[in-house]
């Protein structure tokens, strides 16, 4: 094609003269990995969520649950995301993380499984490529609470994460707002500075110490962080204490601790740390290239620049997209040679450094008909293959992706696993339901006629029995009013508890919250699951008169529908589902435009189990009067007929405005929802059409004056040539319209009048905790410190007094070895005689007291290796390493 020429600015890039450096590391692992591809992969799960590894030996080594969003420096790990689209099955991404100290070699290997791992889910995968402090807004939204990076690595003392143990002391240095980070430093005072937050944590217990010049949302998102840690690390048990840098005398019980722990503070601490340059959500200057083979050479050519055309790409070629400054994208032709295809990944980093672009400049690598959104916001126009204009479906290439496009089948599930973990459906839903009510914080059991009745006011107990393999399992579902008290939400996960135990603990708990119900939690109640806004199931308790009420129901058959009771105004309708108005009299059947026939039937079927009453259908346009009378008066709500489309052209993105942090920053929120949209910032969403401009209530002027601007600029400089006139719509916090809130799923319109903020979250922490206890805990426990510990965060594990900061020299030392004692800092051990050890420590053991990070340092392996060597050869090591 007559684009494909050689650009005068841009010269074709050779593989001969940039061969990427991890290339040869790469080569030297593929055989060996090759071979063991099929077994590394034997396990990996299809079902929607969330799966990491990390490499260990050249290996892949599952990552537990309770260690998601903990990430070792000295690591690379792969992370594989399993998601629903609407309408298109489910897609996938494939993420590779590279801490900042990893090695090359594990960097490669991580490279082929990557490319392994995408082929063996039949190339449908995003393949991303993430570097520690620069990770794409999509892998930051996977880990909502924040990411911590740990010292060390798998070779480093790497352990499964067990929470019974409380053998810990660290301090994580918190930052960033809408996506938190928490980097483990030195135990010290020095590591504190005025204007982040700090974590320190001792185990049992947890002090949050906020930098005088942070804050609310950063010290809220902190908040969220510590108790994450509590919940999952250490099963619930600790307790977490709030110190306000500013006004450290209010907290005395806490400082003391921290006291115990970092010594007395001498001098000043440190100013603020400027965060980092803003985020370049997009940048003008778009290429594209493509990437062929020429007389054995691999070369990248220029072939356009922006606004890119979808008729570009050819399906019997590879290309890449340079999003200067901000990601390069690699797109592969379904036609394309496989040697290409596996090697997009290694093409895409080798351009990096031939361009000279930061090492962390972000990766994709995407097939043809599974282009991330991002991608396709690169150009004019984006068409995908089964795209139809209003109800239709589309379908994305491969294993994952690929969707049937017939009725789902439930008898079909046990024949089809992949089917089956598609529809994250663990049976046919035939099992047995049993159902409680939380009642005077005691379950009661639920009328079978009532089942799937649920009140906002009422917390559920719902135990599912189902067999397989001719073994009973269990599924018991914790389901959470949204207007229930605290005592109850408590009180049902300690029944929950309960009842798991008289099943030997084979049950599997859920926690539902209201509105957020899983797939198989639907098929259970058979399409008559009815989620009541408030009030109480509780027999003999009569709920107050509040007049017609409006039910949304969504669904397209037994497996999937639900009727979820919204505010009772015309507003709450939407043209794309059927509602059900109930009033005194009669009950409505409204069937908006966008509702398929499936939709209608479950309608009227969920109408049936709502109201007795006489039923009369309605259809959007040709309401009567009463109808509107009933809702109180006509208003506009979601009618556009955009969103009747299963998946838009371009998906919406939504960005965070704010100068928070002393500069203005825009940045993308990936995967958003309603509580995305931050009170004391203003926020940007972009659907194609429009530009929403949302002010929160607590957004300052000068956020407010620099966002208008900033989306007015937006446009312009947007890659794919958009409209400068394209409407840009003010829209206040608690007065959005429907054409605003019909772009997010569930929209709550009770949400600004009340939540929990960070003083009602730090009031909650203050309410619950024991100051004395934290103490107690802590100096019994956790404190137990090496003198040089202070500042390298040794410690040994609870069982006794060792070393105290009052009494540094006391004590006796027992070596660490099976982890019932302690690690020391290398300096008490090198090069000293046996009587300037600390007590207790054996002279001809002393390795025995580093950590592995330390021991690995020191004497150049890792501890299994070392003793496996012969005594000779332990001791010139030792020897060497002034430990002998």
């Amino acid at each position: 094609m007559e684009s494909r020429t050689e650009s005068k600015k841009e010269k074709p890039w050779s593989k001969q003269t940039a061969r990427p450096s991890l290339r040869q590391t790469q080569h030297k692992f593929s055989r060996m990995m090759n071979d063991d591809s099929p077994d590394a992969f034997r396990n990996v799960s299809r079902k929607p969520g969330m799966q990491i590894w990390t490499i260990n030996n050249m290996q892949l080594v599952p990552v537990p649950a309770q260690g998601f969003g903990n990430f070792f420096e000295g690591d690379c790990y792969i992370v594989l995301h399993i998601s629903e689209k609407k309408g298109s099955g489910q897609s996938a991404d494939i993420h590779y993380w590279i801490g900042n100290s990893s090695s090359q070699d594990e960097q490669g290997a991580a490279a082929i499984y990557v490319t392994q791992l995408d082929e063996y889910l039949g190339g449908s995968p995003v393949q991303h490529r993430e570097v520690q402090g620069s990770e794409s807004p999509r892998f930051r939204s996977y880990f909502k609470n924040g990411l911590i990076y740990k010292k060390g690595g798998v070779a480093s003392g790497f352990r499964h994460v067990d929470t019974n143990a409380y053998n810990v002391l660290r301090l994580l240095h918190v930052k960033g707002r809408k996506h938190v980070t928490a980097t483990e430093v030195e135990v010290s005072w020095n590591s504190f500075n005025n204007g982040d937050i700090f974590l320190l944590d001792m185990g049992k217990a947890i002090v949050q110490w906020n930098g005088p010049q942070s804050n609310r949302r950063e010290k809220l998102k902190a908040v969220l962080l510590a108790q994450d840690i509590r919940d999952r690390e250490r099963g619930g048990r600790a307790q977490i204490g709030v110190v306000e840098g500013g006004d450290e005398k209010d907290s005395p019980e806490l400082m003391k601790v921290m006291t115990a722990v970092l010594g007395q503070r001498t001098g000043q601490l440190k100013d603020a740390i400027p965060d980092d340059k803003p985020d370049q959500v997009q940048n003008a200057s778009v290429r594209l290239y493509h990437v062929f083979e020429n007389s054995g050479n691999l070369v990248v050519q220029e072939v356009a620049t922006q606004p890119l055309t979808q008729d570009l790409l050819h399906s019997s070629d590879c290309y890449i997209v340079d999003h200067r400054g901000s990601s390069v994208m690699v797109w592969k032709g379904k036609q394309a040679s496989k040697e290409e295809r596996q090697e997009a990944l290694n093409r895409a980093v080798g351009y990096i450094k031939a361009k000279n672009y930061p090492s962390s400049t972000t990766v994709e690598v995407m097939t043809e008909g599974g282009e991330s959104a991002m991608f396709k916001h690169l150009f004019k126009s984006w068409r995908d293959k089964g795209q139809t204009q209003g109800l239709g479906s589309t379908y994305s290439l491969g294993k994952i992706a690929k969707v049937d496009q017939v009725k789902f089948d439930v008898m079909e599930l046990h024949a089809r696993p992949e089917l089956a973990a598609q529809q994250r459906m663990v049976d046919d839903a035939s099992g047995d339901v049993k159902v409680w009510r939380i009642e005077n914080l005691e379950p009661a059991e639920v009328n079978p006629s009532t089942y799937g009745q649920f009140y906002g006011g009422d917390c559920y107990l719902v135990l599912y029995t189902y067999q397989r393999s001719n073994q009973q399992q269990y599924i018991l579902y914790m389901w959470q009013g949204r207007h229930a008290t605290k005592d109850e939400i408590t009180a049902c996960a300690y029944q929950a508890v309960n009842i798991d135990n008289k099943y030997n603990g084979a049950a599997v708990q859920v926690r539902v919250v209201m509105g957020k119900e899983p797939r198989h939690f639907l098929a259970i109640f058979k399409g008559k699951l009815i989620i009541f806004e408030g009030g109480t199931g509780r027999p003999g308790v009569v709920n107050p008169d509040t007049g017609a009420r409006l039910f949304q129901v969504r669904g397209t058959n037994e497996l999937n529908t639900k009727a979820t009771e919204v505010l009772a105004r015309a507003s709450s309708l939407n043209t794309n589902d059927v509602f059900l108005l109930k009033t005194d009299k009669i009950c409505y059947l409204w069937y908006g435009k966008g509702c398929s026939g499936d939709e209608r039937v479950m309608g009227r079927a969920m109408s049936d189990v709502l109201s007795r009453q006489d039923k009369q259908v309605v259809m959007e346009g040709q309401e009567p009067a009463e109808f509107w009378v009933a809702l109180g008066g006509k208003a506009p709500y979601a009618s556009d007929k955009r969103l009747q489309r299963e998946e838009p052209p371009h998906s919406p993105r939504l960005f965070e405005c704010s100068n928070q942090t002393g500069q203005f920053r825009m940045t993308e929120v990936d995967d958003f929802a309603q509580s995305d949209l931050d009170e004391e910032d203003v926020m940007l969403l972009d659907t194609w059409e429009e530009i929403f401009f949302w002010v929160g209530n607590l957004a300052n002027q000068q956020e407010t004056k620099e966002a208008w601007n900033s989306a007015q600029e937006y446009l312009r400089t947007h890659p794919a040539g958009r409209d400068p006139d394209t409407p840009i719509i003010f829209v206040k916090q608690g007065y959005e319209p429907p054409t605003f809130t019909g772009w997010f799923n569930a929209w709550d319109p009770h949400k600004w009048s009340g939540g929990n903020s960070y003083e009602e979250m730090k009031k909650k922490l203050s309410d619950a905790a024991s100051i004395s206890q934290i103490t107690v805990d802590v100096n019994n426990a956790n404190l137990n410190k090496s003198p040089g510990g202070m500042g390298g965060g040794s410690y040994r594990a609870p069982g006794g007094p060792l070393f105290t900061p009052s009494s540094p020299a006391g004590g006796t030392v027992s070596p660490s070895a099976g982890g019932s004692g302690m690690y020391l800092d290398p300096q008490l051990l090198i090069n000293k005689s046996p009587s300037e050890l600390p007590q207790g420590v054996d002279p001809s053991q002393r390795e025995e007291y580093l950590s592995d990070v330390d021991f690995e340092n020191l004497l150049g392996t890792t501890r299994p290796d070392f003793q496996r060597l012969p005594k000779w050869r332990q001791n010139d090591l030792k020897k060497k390493a002034g430990l002998f």
